[in-house]
């Protein structure tokens, strides 16, 4: 997908009807579950979901100028990915998500530090997707960055 993309109607115009209904699922199934405060944007070349700067003003460590991200979910080459930052920097959150991927039906996991790859649009597992999304409330992963980026 091109960065060039600036609104997520136009992100998902832009798919296949397949992944069009995948990318749509996934996203009413972040945005059902997502704590409030946490907001919907466009996030590098993506579809993000943020700590906006009217409750975070920092905004990102790497960027200031940008809110701070939390999750991002996209189109790539070999299916969809879904980016968490939750994944990446809290390692009980990580462990428990493997653990409960792991007792997914047909499907295996596919995941770097951060990133879960979806190769089989048809195999997400949306109910875990859920439960991860609600998991951390804006406050708290406010509080994990600021422990983890004030030293």
């Amino acid at each position: 997908m091109s960065e060039q993309i600036t609104t997520i109607a136009n992100y998902l115009t832009a798919l296949t009807p397949e992944r069009r209904e995948a990318m749509e699922q996934l996203r009413q199934t972040i945005l059902q579950a997502l704590p409030k405060g946490f907001a919907e944007c466009m996030s590098y070349g993506m579809i993000g979901y943020v700590v906006p700067h009217t409750i975070y003003p920092k905004g990102y460590h790497c960027n200031t100028k940008l809110p701070l991200p939390f999750i991002n979910i996209g189109s790539k080459k070999n299916g969809l990915v879904m980016h968490h930052l939750g994944l990446y920097g809290m390692p009980s959150l990580c462990n428990w998500f493997v653990a409960e991927y792991a007792k997914q039906p047909n499907t295996k996991l596919d995941m770097g530090k951060g990133c879960v790859r979806f190769k089989n649009s048809k195999a997400i597992p949306f109910a875990l997707i859920a439960e991860l999304a609600g998991k951390i409330t804006v406050a708290a992963y406010i509080a994990h960055v600021e422990s983890t980026y004030s030293k």
